[in-house]
Order: C-alpha cells, then sequence, then structure tokens
C-alpha cells in the first residue's frame, strides 16, 4: 500500500480537525490504486524514474487465431503489465504481458472485453476494419496517448463509517458533525499519495471507484479499471468503469467482468 509520512499525516490531520482515532479508521479502510497518467501529470519527484506502463486508443497487437472481439468495440486501453510497480495493488493483475481493453466510451456498451495476451507471443497489428454481408465495416480508433502509472490511494465514499468516524460526523448528537472537514482531509490524502496535485480525468487501476452515481464496486464485485471519457476522447464526458469478482480477476476469467457507463 502507498505510504505515507506518520508525521505528514497528522500534521494534514490537526490542519483539518481530524482526531486521530478517526484517523486511524480511515486510514485502515483506504486501498491503494494506480493511476495511468499522462508525463506532464506524473509528479515531479516521481518524474526521473517514471516509465510509461499504458496507452489509451490506437489498434490492436493480436495473436495468430485471436481476432477482434465480435462486438467490435473500439480499443481503449492497453496496459503492459511488466512496466506496472508490483506489490502496490491489493487485486491480482498479470506480472506480464498486456490487458486489452475493448469497450464503447460515447454511449453504454452493448459488448466489451479484456484480452490477457501473454508475454512473448507472436502478434500482429489488426486493422480496424471488418467484413459483414459483403459490406466492409470500421471501427472506432482513439488517437493514442502514453500514460505513467503514478501510486495513489482511495476511500470508500460509500460504504458505512467506524463508530469514530459516525461520532464525528455526529457532531454533538445532532447530526451536525464536519462532512466538510472529513472530506478536504481525504482529499489532501489522496494528494499526498499521490505526490502532487491528483488529476481528476484519468485511467484508474484498482482501489475503490470515485463514481458519478452508484457505485458499482459493492458486495463481492471490486474495481478493475476505472477511465474517464476524456481520458480517452478530450470531447467524450462519461465515467467508464469495469468490476469483478477478486477471484476472478486473480484467475484471469475476463468473461466474467461487469461494465457500467455513466454520464
Amino acid at each position: 500500500m502507498t505510504s505515507i509520512d506518520e508525521p505528514l499525516l497528522r500534521e494534514t490531520a490537526a490542519k483539518y480537525g481530524v482526531p486521530g482515532p478517526v484517523v486511524g479508521e480511515l486510514m485502515a479502510r483506504a486501498r491503494p490504486c494506480l493511476y495511468l497518467v499522462p508525463y506532464d501529470q506524473v509528479p515531479e519527484p516521481r518524474r526521473e524514474n517514471a516509465r510509461p506502463a499504458a496507452r489509451t486508443g490506437g489498434l490492436p497487437a493480436l495473436p495468430d487465431g485471436v481476432n477482434w472481439p465480435d462486438g467490435k468495440e473500439p480499443l481503449v486501453l492497453s496496459v503492459d503489465c511488466a512496466a506496472l510497480p508490483h506489490g502496490v495493488l491489493d487485486i491480482e493483475l498479470p506480472v506480464d504481458g498486456h490487458l486489452l481493453f475493448f469497450t464503447e466510451i460515447e454511449y453504454p456498451p452493448e459488448h466489451s472485453a479484456v484480452l490477457h495476451i501473454p508475454a512473448g507471443a507472436r502478434t500482429t497489428e489488426r486493422p480496424a476494419s471488418y467484413q459483414l454481408g459483403g459490406e466492409t465495416g470500421e471501427i472506432r480508433v482513439y488517437e493514442p496517448r502514453t500514460l505513467y502509472p503514478v501510486p495513489g490511494l482511495t476511500f470508500d465514499g460509500e460504504g458505512d463509517g467506524g463508530p469514530h468516524i459516525n461520532a464525528f460526523l455526529d457532531g454533538d448528537g445532532d447530526g451536525d458533525g464536519d462532512q466538510d472537514a472529513l472530506d478536504s482531509f481525504e482529499e489532501a490524502v489522496r494528494d499526498l499519495a499521490f505526490g502532487g496535485h491528483r488529476p481528476g480525468v484519468c485511467v484508474q487501476l484498482g482501489g475503490f471507484s470515485e463514481p458519478w452515481d452508484m457505485a458499482p464496486d459493492t458486495g463481492d464485485h471490486v474495481l478493475f479499471a476505472q477511465m474517464a471519457g476524456q481520458a480517452i476522447d478530450y470531447d467524450v464526458f462519461t465515467m467508464n468503469l469495469v468490476v469483478g469478482t477478486r477471484e476472478d480477476l486473480a484467475a484471469r476469467q475476463y468473461t466474467g467482468l461487469d461494465y457500467e457507463q455513466q454520464c
């Protein structure tokens, strides 16, 4: 998990008037994530060792016998698993090879797919066209953008608080506690974990989702990937979330993933 210097954490809590027991409960429930951002959004202290690990858009490179998924959705994200920092997330991703995400970001997808391309597989870049009933169809290709991984920290915006958090938010028992102080502290901690001002428009792997509507990562489902439409196309204002069970993610059983688009 992303570590934050304890004195700095206490100093931040004092700034927003958040008591130590509340901080302890909050941090115990936080989950790590990886943000995938353009180089100019990588915090300066992290840039010297920054290594590209993903790309939005472009064309997929697929092994022989593996075709563009049947729904012909665009390729929106490619992740080089070996280039990700390991030991950061609390979900299991492949340690090598590439993860390819195919889905619609402009309207709710009818079909979506995630493919894992093993390391060392011989691949060929596939054209964005196909034949159907004697007609040629074209698949949308988004402009490729290189992304860099930056560890971060997320908080559950949907779950119930612990006893100290609930008491803090209840104030004097009249329900008039300081939610603003807690929200501001959480945001400050997110920025500390990121190493700078955390971008609002980005791609995220793991952690808790930051949905625009109801969170899909509830019950047995955890967040696999979260993609802001603008991170792929500046003119698309959607939030695209991919969730699944920890067991399916660990087993690379990506056919059972759930996809949700919010706008």
